[in-house]
């Protein structure tokens, strides 16, 4: 841990430059609580500004022993647009978290040979993305993020710095905002059905 980082939960280490964002963001994943888990800026991370992955060093300890990473990109270069974290507005950043965590919800479910098995999919079919992205986005969605995500989705496509085809990248692979308010209103359709049945 350095100076520029701190301890969440005692399992948690955060910059201190996203720790609100991340606090709120983790709020939303009771089901996280006790894994342990490091936010951690990275220099280069291609295609992305964020990305979640388990520790390779603990991914054969057994599910419930793993510890996972989500690496943030300080300065990310896409398609020859810089964009740095300072850019973005902390509702957005939540949200991008709050994806990153629903990732890492998919993963605690997967055993370590599905975990490779995942990872060796993930880069070499562009379906298999747009499955697992949509998964992030559909936990994230179900723990009460929907507002959050929406926000992150709105600003990705309306944000005049980011080339087109990155944004046609970001429509192709993940829920589109029409999709989450649908999956928002479905869940609260649901979630109103149960307290009128009594459950």
């Amino acid at each position: 841990m350095t100076p520029e980082t701190e301890v969440y939960h005692s399992n948690k280490i955060i910059p201190k430059k996203i720790s609100r964002e991340a606090k709120i963001a983790l709020s939303y994943f009771p089901d996280l609580e006790k894994v342990p888990i490091e936010f951690r800026f990275k220099e280069d991370i291609k295609k992305s500004f964020m990305q979640a992955q388990p520790r390779f060093s603990n991914l054969f300890h057994g599910k419930k022993n793993r510890s996972y990473y989500v690496f943030i990109s300080s300065k990310v270069n896409i398609e020859g647009e810089d964009f740095s974290v300072d850019e973005i507005p902390p509702d957005v950043l939540i949200g991008w978290l709050g994806h990153e965590l629903g990732h890492i919800v998919d993963y605690r479910n997967r055993s370590a040979l599905g975990l490779m098995i995942f990872g060796v999919r993930y880069v070499t079919s562009e379906n298999y993305i747009r499955s697992a992205e949509r998964v992030a986005d559909t936990y994230a969605v179900e723990r009460g993020m929907g507002d959050y995500i929406l926000k992150t989705k709105n600003f990705i496509l309306n944000h005049t710095h980011l080339s087109e085809s990155y944004k046609n990248r970001i429509k192709r692979l993940y829920l589109s905002p029409e999709e989450i308010v649908v999956l928002v209103n479905d869940l609260k359709k649901e979630e109103d059905k149960n307290v009128e049945d009594g459950g």
